[in-house]
């Protein structure tokens, strides 16, 4: 079996230099990385990962908390990003338990007893006791789309208000004038930053708000389902509908279809997210575009910036979101029978 002394020879390298290529140093010249890389892959070397350690006071694995259904789409978008990162960082990865409501289970102590470098968490509301517990540690952290900062802890996330304004926008557009919102867990920055995005867009345009329009879910399909149902049962029923989430928009147009009713003849339908089944389905849905694989590299990425230099500082960085039009929004219809003005 080859030893890091023997590839320093093929490579005509000292053994520090090729301890600074395998931990990804960057004051090493393109040249000189090409050379170890080679002499690595022609000796098959692979380096001790408990040596490793020792001599990085590394564990090089970080951790990933992810508390919504790993069924979600946006979840294997997310891990995609998250793994595309990784694959050429020298880190593996390790999926924790996301035990939360057991009050003898600490998260930290979990994290700690793994020796993990750093940590992604995701789908935590940022005032739970695990994460504050968590920002205290000082274990390098990046939160997704939960706005908690702290001394070794960032987020990113993407502009979800002026996301849902634009969705918002472009249905007055078309003519529409009842908005309603199928809104996700309250008290949820992501769906808080929505629904401020949903109320934005009415104000912007003087079309008053009414509560019976909004309606709490949980981004899920059937979420969707059921919060259609209550806006088909009202007198003066919606004519375009805003969906915190991809999958709650399929859930709704299901909802809608079911009453024999029409995407978009009588209600248009906007989604949040542009997962990959949103162009399949049909009507093909018009939705916000948020950058899923993008933000589980830069989460990875930033991370290992902030393991890598303690003098780094924790980031705070916003995505951009933009409106894709597709076929389930369209102009608004005559008033329906039966519908009170």
């Amino acid at each position: 079996m080859a030893s890091i002394h023997d590839v320093a020879k093929e490579a005509g390298v000292s053994v520090a230099t090729v301890s600074k290529v395998i931990n990804h140093y960057p004051d090493v010249s393109e040249k000189t990385r090409r050379k170890v890389k080679n002499a690595i892959e022609l000796l098959r070397y692979r380096p001790n990962v408990i040596a490793r350690g020792l001599v990085t006071g590394r564990s090089w694995t970080v951790g990933v908390l992810i508390n919504i259904p790993f069924t979600n789409p946006y979840v294997s978008m997310l891990l995609e990003g998250i793994k595309t990162a990784l694959e050429n960082s020298g880190y593996d990865l390790m999926r924790l338990s996301a035990r939360l409501n057991d009050p003898d289970y600490s998260f930290i102590d979990h994290c700690q007893s793994r020796n993990l470098d750093g940590v992604v968490v995701f789908g935590v509301e940022k005032d739970h006791r695990s994460i504050q517990e968590l920002i205290e540690s000082g274990i390098p952290t990046m939160f997704v789309d939960t706005d908690a900062t702290g001394q070794r802890a960032g987020n990113i996330t993407t502009d979800n208000r002026n996301g849902v304004h634009k969705a918002v926008r472009h249905l007055i557009e078309l003519g529409h004038q009842r908005i309603a919102y199928l809104a996700g867990i309250p008290g949820q920055p992501v769906n808080e930053s929505r629904l401020a995005g949903y109320l934005d867009g009415l104000k912007a345009s003087s079309i008053p708000y009414r509560e019976e329009y909004v309606v709490n879910g949980d981004y899920s399909y059937d979420s969707g389902i059921q919060g259609t149902k209550k806006l088909l049962e009202l007198a003066q029923r919606p004519t375009a509908i805003v969906c915190t989430s991809d999958m709650t928009a399929f859930g709704a147009i299901h909802a809608i279809e079911a009453q024999g009713l029409t995407v978009p003849g009588d209600i248009s339908v906007v989604g949040f997210d542009n997962i990959f089944e949103a162009e399949l389905f049909k009507p093909a849905l018009t939705t916000i575009n948020q950058h899923i694989h993008s933000i589980g590299v830069k989460s990875i990425e930033e991370l290992i910036s902030m393991i890598k230099s303690a003098d780094y500082p924790p980031p705070v960085v916003t995505e951009p979101s933009s409106l894709i039009v597709r076929e389930s929004t369209a102009r608004c219809p005559e008033p329906v029978s039966g519908d009170v003005h």
